[in-house]
């Protein structure tokens, strides 16, 4: 029997490559789909996407440019205009590096591209209980979003969405690469550098907090590590 295949949004990100390493080994076969949306990581977050990719062997792969969403702006990741937060991960207001929307579009992408290949199932790493208090990282949204793309696509169509990591908090992902022995050391997180990750943005403390509350080294290098992450 050939293997159902699902398409998984692939950030390069630890979280999306958790997600990845999950699906595969539930026994499907990946299609990976990143976004290039202007983001002021867009090279490094890439590059990890490919190399990613190449560590799991994915040969149907695909980086989508997304160029509107730096004329959209609104957001510290695609706007030079608007500074990357360093002021902590405890705030209970959306992060100025929420991109509207995003995650709609890059299901949307997937949902197409998904019922070209005829998949069964997308894949996103989104973290709703230990992430940046994201609006579409919210379970609800892609329940929602699941009835969406049922109602828009062709009658034999039947693509589900799934979030492996929806309830899951950053310690618990750490915890469960380590357990996959997910490739931690090419993904990125960093939010404002390419080369050296800042450690002081928001996604680096998250990761770097999780890291620690795991018991485990986090293998890429930064510029700085807090004390607190926090």
């Amino acid at each position: 029997m050939r293997k159902p295949l699902a398409v998984v949004l692939i950030s390069g990100g630890m979280d999306s490559v958790v997600a990845l390493s999950m699906t595969l080994k539930e026994g499907f076969v990946a299609a990976g789909l990143h976004l290039n949306y202007g983001q002021k990581t867009e090279q490094r977050e890439e590059r990890a996407f490919q190399e990613i990719c190449d560590f799991y062997g994915i040969h149907r792969r695909m980086a989508v440019p997304l160029p509107y969403f730096s004329q959209i702006g609104g957001s510290s990741l695609t706007d030079e205009k608007i500074p990357i937060s360093t002021s902590g991960i405890d705030s209970t207001t959306i992060p100025t590096s929420y991109v509207p929307f995003r995650n709609a579009h890059g299901l949307a992408i997937a949902a197409s591209w998904g019922e070209v290949l005829g998949a069964s199932r997308l894949v996103i790493g989104a973290v709703e209980e230990d992430s940046s208090g994201y609006p579409d990282c919210r379970e609800v949204f892609y329940k929602a979003f699941e009835k969406t793309i049922d109602l828009g696509t062709k009658p034999e169509t039947k693509i589900e969405i799934a979030t492996p990591l929806i309830h899951f908090s950053k310690a618990e992902i750490v915890r469960k690469g380590s357990e996959l022995g997910v490739p931690f050391h090419l993904t990125w997180s960093c939010y404002q550098n390419e080369d050296l990750a800042c450690g002081v943005c928001d996604s680096c403390r998250l990761r770097l907090k999780g890291f620690a509350q795991a018991g485990i080294e986090d293998p890429i290098p930064y510029k700085k590590k807090e004390s607190i992450y926090a």
